[in-house]
């Protein structure tokens, strides 16, 4: 069917729902809105669905979450009864229909003949990947779009051993979901009904203490937070961290933690920020008012479910410099590495993982500590992948995953990134360093004096709709066909294509192959040994370009950051 028809199957099957033949209507005269709702669905890959909350089969809404649920029962239900009776665990946070999704997705479990676990009210992404593995669950929903814009919802699957949901588990539900009518197939049942069958049960408080003990153990000096005077300001963004990250803290011992009270209780419009995003500076401006009249030595916030956090600190009276994921992930490894060396806590085979437009700093530590740096695709499902696979061999200890998208996680109760964890070492590092006269800039500052100045960015290029879509596309395509030969008069030595893993240097012409699976990624090194990527985003309508370069000093460091900024700017438009 054409986007017009199918337009018709819906406004016809609204005569029995009067919200959805209401918000049908109101484009009846719009064929753009037609185009952009119709025209297309929404690919269930790793990540799951994730869109803008409307009406349609390119939206968030009651039936494209039962759709994605019936094809997900379907992938269940193939694997058998023990399957469905170890059930599904379902987390949401504090996004507009996020709790209405939930029931949703429950209700088409419990109609399948699924167990569901669901919690009784909003939680962080990672608390639902630790409750898979707590709980035994074939499987597990958490209802998020992360940062994005207030106007975006999304469906994220997971499977057994907590990571998101496997390529070919995935491909199944997408399959299933094509095979799947809309309306006319998808089972469900009322969710009181699925409470009162047993079918659905509210997920045990027992789950939420064990998750707090499992990321209290990973502190890595567990008495750093007692006894200090350490002032900190957080700010949950309207979400989901705002009770796990502040009991945690105060179990450890953290006095001196201010919320920010305007952004402190759950509220999907996100009314006091652009975008509730860790990365951007605007959403910390009112935790920086409170820093300034509490003169707190750090800020921290997390997004809205919880996965990614944000740190400012203070570089003088009344002064607070946001870090970067790379800044923020380096700090945490010196940390861990640092306090388990002087505890001889060390293994031998200690692995630190992060994603390849992650920092290389990294690397430097290798002439300090005994680690392994492992390189995987973006995305934390491949560093989850790693968590598995060295349970699984023996082959490495896992230290510390990073991603420089502002996620981060130390242990292996989840496998997805954690902000609770995160803000948890951030702070006891902070509190742990102030006791020897240090603050967390002074630890950077030597770092970068030590191993040089490395310096990281973001050029992030939106491009909406369908024919933002095709946009991006054919700026990938472009790169391919006409690869640069140089960056604001920089030599290109390699040119890495990830979709056919090979690499080609542009001096000798010579080609060598990839140690990676084929993906949508391109990377150039520069004769100066600067690292320059590209990719379209997974869960966005970006095209995003990443910077890795380095100076001798500071200054020569943001000099080349910003050339090279300004080089993939005039690229790309």
């Amino acid at each position: 069917m054409n986007a017009h028809e199918t337009y018709e199957k819906w406004l016809k099957f609204a005569e029995s729902d009067a919200t959805l033949k209401e918000e049908l209507v109101a484009i009846a005269n719009d064929e753009t809105e037609i185009l952009e709702r119709f025209s297309a669905t929404m690919e269930f890959g790793t990540g799951g669905i994730r869109g803008i909350i409307r009406a349609g089969t390119n939206g968030m809404n009651v039936y494209t979450v039962r759709q994605a649920t019936q094809g997900l029962a379907n992938l269940i239900v193939k694997n058998g009864q023990a399957a469905m009776d170890n059930g599904v665990a379902i987390g949401y946070d504090s996004r507009h229909f996020s709790d209405v999704f939930a029931k949703e997705a429950a209700s088409v479990l419990a109609a399948n003949g699924i167990k569901v676990y669901i919690f009784p009210s909003l939680r962080p992404t990672p608390m639902l990947s630790f409750a898979i593995r707590e709980m035994n669950t074939t499987a597990g929903i958490v209802i998020t779009a992360s940062h994005n814009p207030a106007k975006y919802n999304g469906y994220k699957a997971y499977w057994s051993d907590g990571g998101q949901l496997p390529p070919e588990e995935a491909d199944v539900v997408y399959q299933e979901m094509k095979q799947v009518d809309i309306f006319a197939d998808v089972k469900t049942i009322p969710f009181e009904e699925g409470l009162a069958s047993g079918r659905i049960e509210w997920m045990p408080a027992s789950v939420d203490e064990a998750y707090y003990r499992a990321v209290m153990n990973l502190s890595v000096n567990p008495d750093a937070l007692k006894d200090t005077d350490l002032k900190v300001v957080y700010t949950p963004f309207h979400g989901s961290g705002n009770i796990p990250v502040r009991e945690v803290l105060g179990r450890m011992g953290l006095k001196h933690l201010t919320v920010v009270k305007e952004q402190e209780l759950p509220d999907g419009a996100f009314p006091t920020v652009k975008s509730p995003n860790p990365e951007e500076s605007e959403g910390f401006t009112l935790a920086r008012e409170y820093a300034n009249r509490e003169d707190a030595d750090i800020i921290i916030g997390t997004d809205p479910d919880s996965d990614r956090v944000g740190i400012l600190l203070k570089t003088a009276p009344g002064e607070y410099e946001i870090l970067n994921g790379n800044q923020i992930g380096v700090l945490i490894v010196n940390y861990i590495l640092e306090g388990l060396k002087a505890k001889n806590a060390l293994p031998d085979n200690g692995a630190v993982i992060k994603t390849i437009v992650t920092t290389n700093m990294i690397y430097e530590f290798q002439k300090d500590y005994p680690i392994e740096v492992i390189n995987v695709y973006t995305g934390f499902k491949f560093i989850g992948e790693q968590i598995k696979l060295f349970e699984e061999t023996g082959k490495h200890t896992y230290l510390f995953g990073f991603e420089e998208s502002y996620g981060f996680l130390s242990g292996t109760h989840a496998r997805d990134k954690d902000a609770v964890n995160a803000c948890l070492l951030l702070c006891e590092a902070a509190a742990f360093y102030k006791k020897q006269g240090k603050t967390l800039k002074d630890v950077q500052t030597a770092l970068y004096e030590k191993y040089g100045y490395y310096r990281e960015g973001l050029v992030s290029i939106t491009h909406e709709g369908m024919a933002g879509i095709e946009k991006i596309k054919s700026l990938m395509a472009g790169l391919r066909a006409n690869v640069p030969t140089e960056f604001a008069g920089v030599k290109t030595v390699l040119a890495n294509d990830y979709s056919v893993a090979t690499t080609k240097n542009l001096m000798t012409g010579e080609e060598t192959e990839l140690p990676f699976p084929p993906s949508n990624v391109l990377s150039y090194e520069l004769e100066d040994k600067t690292l320059l990527s590209f990719r379209p985003s997974g869960t966005e309508p970006k095209i995003k370009a990443y910077i890795m370069t380095k100076g001798k000093t500071n200054e020569e460091a943001l000099a080349n950051k910003d050339k090279y900024d300004k080089a993939i700017r005039d690229l790309l438009k």
